[in-house]
């Protein structure tokens, strides 16, 4: 009854204990790392609802949990300190602050690459020109087809005599991949026919099919075997043309393969056997008689082994030989040579992959070819391959093939040509949906000295535009020329130009 009735429920007890409570959980917060900070704002209020609870329970509404409050401040236990609950030890330290602390950090907060630390690259975005069509499944395998019809001009002209014609051209391409998890084969295939609409020129057609099973075999072991089907007319600007012929031979070539590579360390090592077979028709002439060819065809077989050094992954010098053995069906052809014969060949190299920029091989080395007839001489030249891909810029690349080889022949007399061939493809994205393209080339057939024929330079260039309508439709033009000139004779040239629709799949 004399004591003044309380207006507050905070008794004074109670009021030191929530600041000293409040002023040991400050110092706390002031002592943590702002990720700390972080961490603690998206704890789940279920914990605080859970540390509230077993406050109240013990006679302390709205108490905060101050288990470290006596180390950070540094003061002695209270009375009421004295009645909270003990705190298990597997709560305090390191198994409060740290463990929580560090896996919300690795959720929340992100490593920062280091300034001199590379990034992965962004994938290009994928454009309408290099949108790949979705093909149509056939089981395990996806084929991809397509269908160009253009009409074209062409203009030759071989010494005072010009030839002009337009022609409707054909050309049709399929892609047969398989899906498999391991192993792989693919099929490719195209062709081209084409129908003259007017003026005159002789008809060129072709086709060819190329089949690629690849084997992964253990211990890192990988083997090809291939086959394929080659069928095209011979050019009137050959070498084997025949003069005055208003159709060449028609000539086809079947090709099977084998290889294997295997990595032994930084060591590797490939072997493989090629097979190929060419048959020829026979020439029709312009007063409609035929000049049989048989004697021209001919069984090639060629052994080929290399090992490589692998001083990176991307870079990897070479050493190569081959072998050859060439067999004519007719022992002696229509002039009475022998054309059989064997070839030899070895190379020194290095492959590059440097990814996206740069890829591909380059070779030099020695080749030469020998006949069983002894009135032929012997053909060796020095060779110089490449076969480099090289992206510049995103959007543009540069294809660069260097071939260096021995051409046998069956004119009377000859044995053959060697043949140093250059072409460079320049494809370059101009928008989105546009793609342009450039070729280049070179061809220097060089006879021996002894030769009755003189050597040819074969200049070519021509030029694209590929506009993607959509991913199933493109536009498709071209332009191109073609240069032969001879020391002696006259030269020859052709111009060609065409416009056309790619339907693909």
């Amino acid at each position: 009854m004399g004591h003044p009735n309380q207006t507050s429920s905070v008794t004074p007890l109670r009021a030191m204990s929530r600041a000293v409570s409040f002023a040991a959980f400050g110092c706390l917060l002031l002592g943590q790392t702002p990720a700390f900070a972080q961490s603690a704002s998206q704890q789940p209020a279920s914990a605080a609802n859970t540390r509230t609870t077993n406050n109240a329970a013990a006679g302390f509404d709205d108490e905060t949990d101050v288990s470290t409050s006596p180390a950070a401040s540094g003061t002695a236990a209270t009375a009421d300190e004295a009645q909270r609950p003990a705190i298990a030890d597997a709560q305090t330290g390191d198994e409060i602050t740290g463990s929580i602390l560090d896996d919300n950090m690795r959720r929340l907060n992100t490593r920062e690459a280091r300034v001199d630390e590379t990034l992965p690259g962004r994938r290009a975005a994928e454009s309408a020109s290099t949108a790949e069509t979705p093909g149509i499944p056939l089981g395990t395998f996806v084929l991809r087809p397509s269908v160009t019809q253009s009409i074209n001009t062409e203009t030759t002209k071989d010494g005072d005599t010009r030839q002009r014609r337009a022609f409707l051209e054909t050309d049709a391409a399929a892609t047969l991949t398989s899906d498999w998890g391991r192993h792989q084969l693919s099929v490719t295939s195209e062709g081209a026919w084409q129908r003259n609409i007017s003026g005159e020129g002789e008809e060129q057609p072709s086709f060819k099919v190329n089949g690629d099973l690849r084997l992964d075999l253990p211990q890192d072991t990988v083997a090809h075997l291939t086959a394929g089907y080659n069928f095209y007319r011979e050019d009137t600007d050959d070498p084997e043309a025949i003069a005055n012929a208003t159709q060449q031979s028609d000539v086809q070539e079947f090709s099977a393969g084998a290889s294997v590579q295997r990595d032994f360390g930084i060591l590797r090592g490939t072997t493989a056997l090629a097979l190929t077979r060419s048959i020829y028709s026979d020439a029709t002439l312009a007063n409609g008689t035929t000049v049989t060819l048989s004697d021209r065809n001919q069984t090639t077989g060629t052994l080929r082994g290399r090992v490589g050094y692998e001083l990176s992954p991307a870079l990897i010098p070479f050493l190569e030989a081959n072998i050859g053995r060439t067999l004519y069906d007719e022992t002696r052809d229509s002039a009475g040579y022998e054309r059989s014969g064997h070839s030899y060949g070895a190379k020194a190299g290095v492959e590059v992959d440097l990814g996206e920029k740069l890829k591909g091989e380059v070779g030099v080395g020695y080749e030469r070819a020998d006949f069983e007839d002894n009135r032929l001489s012997s053909i060796d030249t020095a060779t110089l391959d490449a076969s480099l891909l090289w992206s510049p810029i995103r959007g543009t690349d540069v294809n660069l093939d260097l071939q260096t080889s021995i051409q046998p022949t069956t004119t009377a007399g000859e044995s053959g040509y060697v043949s140093h061939a250059l072409t460079t493809t320049v494809t370059h994205q101009l928008r989105d949906n546009l793609v342009g393209t450039m070729i280049g080339g070179v061809t220097w057939r060089d006879y021996p000295s002894d030769s009755t024929i003189n050597d040819e330079l074969v200049y070519t260039a021509a030029t694209g535009l590929t506009w993607n309508i959509n991913r199933y439709l493109d536009l498709t033009s071209t332009l191109g020329y073609e240069l032969t000139t001879r020391k002696e004779g006259t030269d020859s040239q052709q111009w060609r130009a065409g416009v056309g629709l790619k339907l693909k799949r």
